[in-house]
């Protein structure tokens, strides 16, 4: 579980659920980025993206989602997350958007419903797709807690990021299409987490185990919102099948 707070109300200004143009791209050339509002840090993501120049509105329907260029999962509960993801009926609608290659970005619990597989999920736990990862869910909730480490994140500059852990998932396994992007520094104050991959990419589809909108760090909603701007890649899926494992790339 991550840590949860409240979505913007609707009408609250500045992020109008309603858009003026009825496509992605607000007036003026701006890309919309949604933030998935059913739980989770909403009003946090909201802030950091608005920071990056992007119009960003929250997502609970499917005319919310057919009207962003990108989204943004966050924290959360992600069992709760994809119950909620089907109550409203978003849940096949989001893994079509995420196959045709619109860009996504999940932030713990949003990076364990992007994973293809999932490791000590509860079985009625529905995945999105989109990265060919196998993560283990609350991997530091029950090992080391709540973690703080400075990672260094490939494709942000500026030196480290401080990166928050709330009962955190890690990744396992990737897949070769999978770009590492930071893994825990191998230190002994990072225990059983040192070395972990906490942060990882695959086309458009970005994912971290931690939190960069609780800290007031915009780097990585910045790194997202490049790729948002940026051109869209041929999307290639992954083979579980042909994952390795992530301790070993780590030590290669």
């Amino acid at each position: 579980m991550c840590s949860i707070s409240h979505p913007f109300p609707p009408g609250h200004k500045g992020q109008s659920t309603e858009h003026p143009s009825g496509s992605g791209t607000y007036p003026g050339g701006m890309k919309t980025v949604g933030v998935l509002a059913l739980q989770g840090d909403v009003r946090e993501h909201l802030a950091a993206l608005v920071a990056c120049g992007v119009h960003a509105v929250p997502v609970r329907r499917r005319a919310e989602l057919d009207a962003v260029d990108a989204l943004v999962l966050p924290g959360g509960e992600s069992t709760t997350m994809s119950r909620l993801l089907e109550t409203f009926e978003l849940l096949e609608p989001l893994r079509v958007r995420i196959a045709e290659g619109m860009p996504a970005y999940g932030s713990c619990a949003g990076m364990i419903l992007l994973a293809a597989e999932v490791i000590d999920g509860r079985p009625d736990q529905r995945q999105l797709g989109g990265l060919d990862v196998v993560v283990r869910r609350n991997a530091f909730g029950r090992q080391v807690d709540s973690f703080e480490s400075d990672l260094d994140v490939t494709g942000v500059e500026g030196g480290p990021v401080r990166a928050v852990f709330i009962r955190a998932p890690w990744v396992e396994k990737v897949g070769d299409r999978v770009e590492v992007l930071a893994s825990v520094p191998r230190r002994m104050e990072s225990g059983d987490a040192a070395g972990r991959i906490v942060a990882v990419r695959q086309g458009m589809v970005l994912a971290t185990a931690f939190h960069p909108e609780l800290t007031g760090d915009g780097r990585v909603h910045r790194l997202f919102c490049d790729m948002v701007r940026g051109p869209r890649p041929h999307r290639a899926a992954g083979r579980l099948p042909d994952a390795r494992n992530a301790a070993e790339g780590e030590s290669q």
